[in-house]
């Protein structure tokens, strides 16, 4: 008796260990990737590292807008200035410098003496004052703290996609498209409230002697990179949804052709 109760023991581990071994061979089939589905992932990735690029660039410099003063000062040299989120400089320009026809100062990559500082928003919460003017820190931080909040989201995208490429956990990619769209809406956000803030900065103008001088303003570079970010990121988390969604709806819109029996 006690040789067939082993007999059967035996089987019964046998048996269990093969099913474990088809489970396991099921799931690692299903978690393979064909390497046309990692070539698009690795394609969009590609798209959305641009506009990660392009973030950073937009975040980490200071040329978002230039203010400028008139030319007509009877002086030699005129003033002009450009800020970030972080980063105020004014200059120092020569007016034999300033590209003929313009009326105003600039632009502001031309030489010059220049003095740069950063924002007290987020030490001694001091606002800023150029050109007899105020900012408005409730706004610029606000613009700060949103642009550097889609930068965490659009990292936690490049996360996932990497853990989907390396690890094969694909429901990570439904995830990863949700945080490349956040990211790029709320960097497209942060422009906005800067714009605002740059409207509020124009009007908050000093009473105090000397009187502030006459200002144009306009949009310079790294508030390009930020909208050309923010729309390529918005793309990139488009295209990485679409590859979550099931295969049939598209197979049905566009049928494979195929040859017909004679």
């Amino acid at each position: 008796m006690m040789m067939w109760s082993n007999f059967f023991m035996q089987e019964e581990d046998r048996r269990r260990a093969a099913a474990a071994g088809r489970r396991r061979a099921r799931g690692l089939q299903r978690s393979q990737m064909t390497p046309e589905r990692e070539g698009k992932i690795k394609l969009v990735l590609l798209l959305t590292s641009v506009g990660a690029t392009l973030a950073v660039l937009a975040v980490g410099t200071e040329f978002w807008v230039e203010l400028n003063t008139y030319r007509d000062n009877g002086s030699a040299v005129c003033d002009a200035a450009h800020l970030g989120l972080w980063k105020l400089c004014t200059k120092r320009l020569w007016q034999a410098d300033v590209p003929p026809g313009r009326d105003t100062c600039g632009p502001a990559g031309l030489p010059g003496e220049a003095n740069c500082t950063y924002f007290k928003f987020f030490t001694t919460g001091e606002n800023a004052h150029v050109f007899q003017r105020t900012t408005k820190k409730e706004v610029n931080v606000a613009a700060a703290v949103i642009a550097v909040l889609g930068l965490a989201v659009m990292a936690l995208g490049c996360l996932c996609v990497i853990m989907v490429l390396s690890k094969g956990a694909e429901f990570l990619l439904r995830v990863g498209a949700v945080c490349f769209g956040l990211s790029g809406l709320l960097l497209l956000v942060s422009l906005e409230v800067f714009r605002h803030s740059v409207q509020a900065l124009l009007q908050r103008v000093s009473p105090e002697p000397p009187p502030a001088p006459a200002l144009s303003y306009e949009y310079s570079w790294s508030l390009g990179c930020g909208v050309g970010a923010g729309l390529v990121l918005i793309l990139g988390g488009g295209c990485f949804l679409l590859l979550t969604l099931p295969p049939w709806p598209w197979g049905s819109l566009c049928p494979k052709s195929g040859h017909r029996a004679t």
